[in-house]
């Protein structure tokens, strides 16, 4: 008899202290539990939230470009507080055509393109430049066994006439616009180069190993992806050579759809505006952007500044 007591009371306890097990999580609130509780709820705010779509037009190597902006968009997320995502375009024009169409919410542009936008989405807001944007340059550059020599002056391109040469994209300012604009102030045609027309590499990069590689007597290049192609070694200086360096002329620029306040809240474009000006290489995320854009800091610029480039953009039917 003690015996079976003894074992009912163990029964008993068991009972109840599974019954104490079974209400612990009701009575006593966990930690754990609310986090998973909350969870769902965070996912689904930072889903409501309007994606800041980046983008940039092609003017290099697509792994530097999803490097850079990579940086670009972790870097205006943290101080924006949105979510920002990088989307790469195949192309010049399809940047500007996805900037027209509202695909694209904030982009770099160069200057023929940053025109060629503001002009197809009215409103368009332009942000900042470079510090070395106010004052841009083209280079001229030549392959060493092209029997093509260095000049001092415009007029020195008429050298090119009769020569293989190439631009870089159809629509970039310091690959295309620009050295076309000097051209013809040496009197050179488009025509009068070998074969009756220039080529198109599409990018800085392609038109510097073209030349290099002698496929192509002579180029014009991005002065600032000129003397990165020379510190990086992917320049040999005794394949290819610089003959000549243009005047200054406004390029690069950031420029925001019109609507983003409306989308992201009063004032949010102020905010991206402030936020790209206070880039500094004190900063090592800030330094390793500015580093990849061959600049110190970005400064602000006005959509009045890039009207030479309209009016050259008019002349050689890039702007109608």
């Amino acid at each position: 008899m003690r015996a079976f007591a003894l074992r009912g009371r163990e029964r008993s306890a068991a009972v109840l202290a599974g019954i104490g097990l079974a209400l612990a999580p009701a009575a006593l609130p966990s930690a754990p539990l609310a986090t998973l509780l909350s969870a769902p709820a965070a996912q689904a705010e930072t889903a409501s939230k309007p994606v800041l779509r980046i983008s940039a037009i092609p003017d290099q190597k697509p792994e530097k470009l999803n490097r850079l902006y990579g940086l670009v968009a972790n870097e205006l997320s943290k101080q924006l507080g949105v979510p920002v995502k990088y989307v790469p375009v195949t192309n010049y024009e399809a940047a500007v055509s996805a900037f027209r169409t509202g695909n694209l919410d904030l982009v770099w542009f160069g200057g023929l393109t940053g025109v060629q936008a503001r002009l197809q989405k009215p409103g368009a807001k332009v942000l900042a430049q470079r510090d070395i944007d106010a004052s841009f340059h083209t280079i001229f550059i030549a392959n060493t066994s092209s029997g093509i020599k260095p000049i001092t002056n415009v007029k020195g391109l008429s050298q090119l006439k009769g020569k293989r040469f190439t631009f870089g994209s159809e629509s970039s300012t310091s690959g295309r616009l620009m050295p076309q604009y000097f051209l013809g102030q040496a009197g050179v045609k488009l025509n009068q180069f070998a074969g009756g027309a220039p080529g198109f590499s599409g990018s800085h990069d392609a038109t510097i190993a073209l030349v290099q590689s002698g496929a192509y007597e002579a180029g014009a290049v991005n002065a600032q992806v000129w003397r990165s192609s020379l510190h990086d070694g992917k320049a040999n200086r005794s394949k290819v050579m610089a003959i000549w360096t243009t005047p200054g002329y406004p390029d690069y620029h950031w420029i925001a759809q019109p609507d983003l306040d409306q989308r992201f809240g009063k004032g949010f474009i102020g905010r991206v505006q402030k936020a790209i000006l206070s880039w500094r290489p004190s900063n090592p995320e800030q330094k390793q952007i500015l580093s990849l854009f061959g600049a110190q800091q970005f400064t602000n610029a006005q959509a009045s500044a890039y009207g030479t480039i309209e009016q050259v953009g008019r002349q050689i039917g890039k702007i109608r």
